[in-house]
């Protein structure tokens, strides 16, 4: 009986993943809602299969087997351990996105101390790490790329059920406004890649953020939830084994959604509004700072 019950309950998890693979929970006008413009059909090899190239941008918080801090804050055991898993999910994209037609596949470290574990690196796509980089936040983005996955992803600051979920920085508890409508970290990937005509097609993470993805980009992003949050630092979570064939399988779905996927853009000048924890004194008490401006450009998004 304990065999057929475990067969059961791997096979509920398993559904669970599959039915989160493709977002169905689109907010009508969401565009409009969210100070985004529609923005049209992405370019950049969109009409080709043979020359679709691809963006992957990635993050630590939202990999599978991540949810608390001490994986992702400080170099050690933990902290290397946590970077396994982060390629191993990254792997398991790659592939998908290899099988549902993409050609040129850059992958871009996102994490503020760099996550990438080089000997772990899946053929067919090629890896930036290491800072500074030059130019935008988005390193090698052009409107040459067909789509843009976001893997490793976490929900913005504040979020109940978001594990690990901060906004640029976890530690200053940084919360971001623009147009009026609180966003996090997705929105301005997407903002940045959207000044290209570039639209999110897969997001990955936790599935706060994998909410997130759908109310900011709709029901063509797909969306892939390795584990579920209970707290900030808790989360159920899911074997690699089933993550990662989700992950492949939502990947490969995600190359469908090239042509209907619309990018994300923010209208300008960007009426922008950022709060922060500002640390003071010996012995450094916080202090809670707003900082409000307008934003011209959107590829100076996150200098304000």
């Amino acid at each position: 009986m304990r065999w057929a019950r475990q067969r059961i309950e791997a096979a509920g998890r398993w559904m669970r993943l599959a039915a989160g693979i493709v977002g169905t929970a689109a907010i009508a006008g969401a565009a409009a809602l969210y100070g985004a413009e529609p923005g049209g059909e992405s370019r950049g090899g969109a009409g080709d299969k043979k020359e679709r190239k691809i963006y992957i941008l990635t993050d630590l918080e939202g990999a599978s087997g991540v949810y608390k801090f001490a994986q992702t804050r400080e170099p050690g055991p933990l902290n290397e351990q946590a970077k396994e898993y982060l390629m191993g999910d990254i792997a398991a994209v790659v592939r998908g996105l290899r099988a549902g037609g993409a050609g040129e596949i850059l992958v871009l470290d996102g994490h503020g101390s760099q996550a990438f574990v080089p000997h772990l690196m899946e053929p067919g796509a090629k890896y930036i790490t290491g800072l500074p980089r030059p130019g935008h936040p988005l390193w090698g983005l052009d409107e040459s790329f067909a789509g843009l996955v976001i893997v490793g992803q976490h929900a913005m600051m504040g979020v109940a059920d978001g594990v690990l979920c901060h906004t640029q920085s976890s530690r200053s508890e940084n919360r971001y406004w623009y147009n009026g409508v609180e966003s996090g970290e997705l929105a301005q990937a997407a903002a940045l890649a959207g000044h290209y005509g570039v639209p999110p097609i897969l997001v990955t993470g936790d599935e706060a953020a994998c909410r997130e993805a759908r109310q900011f980009f709709g029901e063509h992003c797909v969306t892939v939830a390795v584990k579920r949050g209970i707290s900030r630092e808790a989360a159920v979570l899911y074997p690699f084994e089933e993550t990662r064939k989700a992950l492949e399988e939502g990947a490969k779905q995600a190359m469908k959604m090239i042509g209907l996927a619309k990018p994300y853009r923010l209208q300008t000048p960007i009426q922008a509004k950022k709060e922060y924890l500002l640390f003071e004194g010996p012995e450094k008490k916080p202090r809670r700072v707003v900082k409000e401006g307008v934003i011209e450009d959107v590829l100076k998004l996150l200098e304000f």
